[in-house]
């Protein structure tokens, strides 16, 4: 027994982690497989048993305990179902877990479908799909960004960063601009702030507006292998080849779009917004950007913690994107991280930003005092996604009330992107193309662009590089040819095959039920 005679441990150690996996609708035993990972077991132990107490304590209770019907979760799925139209059985689920915290079996929610939405059943049934390939290593391999111009009509530029292996969304950031490199950058030194390493590659579509990255993580990629000098490290994709993120915002236009994409519109449509009326765009602004940055963030999350549905084009592993992120040797997989101190981080952002600069502002500085005053008598208000119309139109009366309003108007900058370019590194050459036999080409960063070497193929399956000597791994090499001769043409560890939509939803998938 894993915990026979054993304590349990500190419940302030462990629940992070079973949050984590919680989210990620594993069960009861393989999070306690997993607990078992991450726990001193010569001094800890949990067992089934005892992982059902904790489980109590931390308020987390399965499918069948909370015993939900179709007439039990109507009035949550009619609230949803406004934000959600087009979500089937599968990303239902998803919703209630993650914003509701309902445990809700696949069975009932079939069963609600059936009973008051049976029209909308055969049309996510009818959908088509297109298949793309995809080619990466291991995790950190690539990491692809990508800007999404669809809401530009509301004064609104959505950005994207995934890691490609994985699938995981690393950010998706919605802000007043999508052009600027200084602002683009930021989103990834962020990240790579809060994880400490950067991948191998970095790529995106060709853009000015995407040269910070470029340059930082040419720079970073460098500064801990000089071998590398003179390379870039970061990839151009021409005629649509940024896969993944291009996947990732048509799932975010099918599953997140149309109910905010609605509410949106229906401001518009009564009058109560213009995006060339300056004080209605800068209200705007500051009301719904970081409202809907939070919706943002839950779609993320939701996102990452479900497993995407098997498919059989595609080769394995498959996973929770997040859980594949973090742990990718329990999916057979490779890391490629590069570690990065943040003194580096901060030389970078030294040398590439100007945290003044005007486009960091959510609003202009001279008019984001007086918004902050006018909030502050409204006492601060919810904003909701029922709310936020209301308290936008409360603080656009009560501004356009404020009698030093006007001058400030008037020297509020009109364009915050103009001559804002940033250029790229100089004297670096583009990392070549390994074009595989079947006529598809390895875009990552593994031994220069060129796949996984045999040598650093030895390294990475004995997991001792910090041991052998390159002397050391030729001597080896005779033990391994033949199984190594797969990686002649570039890295096939993970063939990555998938379609812009996910499978329909209403499919005769496992119900896990907990």
């Amino acid at each position: 027994m894993p915990n026979q005679n054993k304590p349990t441990p500190p419940l302030d150690d462990i629940e992070p982690h079973i949050m984590r996996m919680w989210k990620a609708h594993l069960t009861d035993r393989q999070i306690v497989a997993e607990l078992c990972k991450v726990i001193d077991t010569n001094e800890y132990g949990i067992g089934l048993t005892k992982f059902i107490v904790v489980c109590k304590q931390m308020g987390l209770i399965r499918t069948h305990e909370q015993g939900h019907t179709a007439d039990s979760i109507q009035d949550v799925m009619v609230e949803l179902r406004a934000m959600y139209p087009n979500a089937g059985a599968r990303e239902m689920i998803s919703l209630l877990h993650h914003e509701r915290n309902m445990s809700v079996s696949r069975s009932v929610i079939r069963e609600y479908f059936a009973t008051y939405e049976p029209h909308l059943i055969h049309h996510r049934k009818a959908r088509c799909l297109q298949h793309h390939h995809f080619w990466a290593a291991g995790v950190n391999d690539i990491w692809a960004v990508d800007q999404h111009d669809k809401w530009n009509k509301f004064g609104l530029a959505l950005h994207t960063g995934i890691e490609l292996f994985s699938g995981k969304i690393l950010w998706i950031r919605v802000w007043h601009s999508n052009r600027n490199p200084q602002l683009i950058l930021t989103y990834y030194l962020d990240v790579v702030e809060e994880l400490g390493f950067i991948p191998l590659v970095t790529q995106s579509d060709p853009g000015s507006e995407n040269f910070g990255i470029a340059n930082a993580q040419t720079m970073l990629r460098q500064w801990h292998d000089p071998a590398l000098e003179g390379t870039l490290q970061h990839r151009w994709m021409c005629s649509r080849k940024n896969i993944k993120p291009e996947i990732m915002w048509s799932q975010l236009r099918r599953h997140f779009t149309p109910g905010f994409e609605s509410l949106l519109e229906y401001g518009v449509h009564q009058g109560w917004y213009d995006i060339d009326n300056t004080l209605q765009c800068m209200i705007f602004q500051w009301i719904f950007i970081p409202w809907l940055q939070e919706e943002l963030n839950g779609y993320r999350e939701r996102v990452n913690y479900t497993m995407k549905r098997h498919d059989c084009h595609k080769v394995l592993p498959h996973g929770v994107p997040k859980l594949m992120f973090r742990s990718p040797q329990d999916y057979g997989a490779i890391d490629f991280k590069f570690m990065v101190d943040k003194a580096t981080l901060t030389h970078v952002r030294e040398l590439y930003l100007n945290t003044g600069h005007p486009v960091f502002d959510l609003v202009p500085r001279p008019l984001n005092g007086h918004i902050e005053e006018c909030y502050h008598r409204l006492g601060r208000p919810a904003i909701t996604r029922s709310s936020v119309w209301d308290v936008y139109l409360d603080l656009l009366h009560a501004l356009q009330n404020h009698a030093l309003l006007l001058p400030v108007l008037d020297l509020l900058p009109v364009d915050i992107d103009v001559d804002d370019s940033l250029p790229l590194l100089r004297g670096q050459r583009e990392l070549p193309f390994k074009k595989r036999k079947d006529g598809y080409c390895y875009m990552g960063g593994a031994s220069g662009g060129l796949g996984l070497g045999k040598l650093l193929l030895i390294r990475l399956r004995l997991n001792e590089a910090e041991i052998f000597s390159d002397d050391d791994c030729v001597d080896k090499l005779d033990d391994v040819e033949g199984e190594l001769d797969v990686m002649e043409e570039g890295p096939n560890v993970v063939v990555s095959d998938f379609s812009d939509e996910e499978v329909d939803d209403n499919d005769s998938s496992r119900d896990e039920s907990g």
